[in-house]
């Protein structure tokens, strides 16, 4: 005969106890869910740094007047910039020049156009944009022509501007992630207004040089190896002092050439615009703008930076972050620098600039500005932007003193 049930000397009910232990499982199908999430999260975060994606607009055109030739768009931080631009439309136009803001309020902006919109022109409402605003190498009027670099993905389209009269020193031009080189025509004016020929170069994955096996961006890690290719062509061609410029992802190839180049012998300088010196405050920066939580980006660049995880974020191979921390390895310089950077930047922070001069103040020069925005200090004051880089090339002796200050190319 059962004897009555003897309490649980803690008070436990079976009631309770099935009570905490359901609570228990929902706990902890609770945080599997949210790791999950963070993984996936993590993993789309990832994916977005290294697999090359279409151009995004980013503003809206409002509308057109086609009387005063005036465009508006949706105000943001880059349309309402001061200076010169360009815009990527789909419609009548892929790609229209636009000027100085003539007004706006608080939502619009509008602007000069630049490049003659007809009456009967339409343009979709959705635009990228741009500080490019020279879009085709012929508007700079000046001679070039096209060449093929044989780097070892493959035949990497190039332009090559031989300086009229110049001497023996080349720049070569490297652009940024998400771009095309278009994006560095507008430095080409000033090297050749000291005699210097400019090769402005492809790399791979870019969409006008090849594929390579991952078709992901190794975020300078193995595109310098074309642009490598692109400076043995140079050689091979009469270039006996290189100077490299980099804008943004670019600045990241041109710090490894600098570093890892087979013809270090030949740098004698470098250029950077709006530079990404250390990738990890770049993407760490990225996703605080974003609003992606600290966790997801944490797990985010760990992932990049793993051999496991190579397959799931399209990388193809593990991002070498210490080899791209230029900062770190700021020892290792050996070529005089010219940094150019806002603290406006919105894209790229220029935090890591501004380290590598505290770092190598002995190489390094730094020409800070503000307002203008990533890759737009061009745009926002050509003749600040142009005197900076013309006293630098004069300084350490590159090229030939210009006869006339370099004038304005319109397009």
């Amino acid at each position: 005969m059962n004897g009555p049930r003897r309490a649980d000397p803690l008070g436990v009910t079976p009631a309770s106890y099935r009570a905490f232990r359901a609570a228990l499982l929902a706990l902890a199908a609770a945080v599997l869910a949210l790791s999950s999430m963070t993984a996936l999260l993590s993993v789309r975060m990832a994916r977005r740094v290294v697999l090359p994606a279409r151009r995004r607009a980013d503003t809206k055109i409002v509308g057109v007047d086609v009387t005063a030739q005036t465009i508006t768009l949706s105000r943001t931080p880059d349309t309402e910039l001061p200076g010169r631009y360009g815009l990527f439309t789909a419609g009548s136009a892929d790609y229209v020049k636009v000027g100085s803001v003539l007004s706006s309020d608080a939502h619009t902006v509008t602007r000069k156009l630049l490049t003659h919109i007809p009456a009967d022109a339409r343009l979709a409402p959705d635009a990228a944009f741009s500080g490019w605003y020279y879009d085709h190498p012929e508007q700079l009027h000046l001679p070039f022509r096209a060449e093929l670099v044989g780097a070892p993905v493959g035949p990497c389209p190039a332009w090559i501007f031989p300086a009229d009269g110049g001497d023996d020193t080349w720049v070569i031009q490297i652009h940024g992630r998400g771009t095309t080189r278009a994006e560095c025509l507008r430095a080409v004016p000033v090297f050749q207004a000291r005699g210097i020929s400019s090769m402005v170069v492809s790399y791979r994955n870019d969409g006008q040089a090849p594929r390579s096996r991952s078709g992901s961006y190794a975020l300078g890690a193995t595109e310098w190896r074309d642009v490598d290719a692109a400076i043995g062509l140079a050689r091979r061609r009469g270039a006996r002092r290189i100077l490299l410029m980099g804008w943004s992802m670019g600045g990241a190839i041109a710090l490894q050439l600098a570093l890892q180049s087979a013809h270090r012998d030949l740098i004698q300088g470098v250029v950077l615009e709006s530079p990404v010196v250390d990738w990890r405050i770049v993407l760490a920066f990225q996703a605080k703008l974003n609003r992606v939580p600290q966790p997801v980006a944490e797990m985010a660049i760990g992932a990049l930076g793993a051999e496991w995880a190579s397959h799931v974020t399209g990388a193809g191979a593990p991002i070498p972050f210490d080899r791209l921390d230029v900062v770190a390895r700021a020892g290792e310089l050996r070529h005089p620098i010219l940094l150019l950077h806002s603290d406006d930047d919105g894209f790229v922070p220029s935090d890591a600039s501004h380290e590598l001069l505290a770092a190598r103040p002995d190489l390094v020069e730094m020409q800070v500005f503000d307002v203008a925005r990533h890759t737009k200090l061009w745009n926002y004051d050509q003749d600040r932007w142009t005197a900076v880089i013309t006293s630098w090339l004069g300084r350490h002796g590159f090229g030939t003193a210009p006869a006339a200050p370099a004038s304005r190319v319109d397009g």
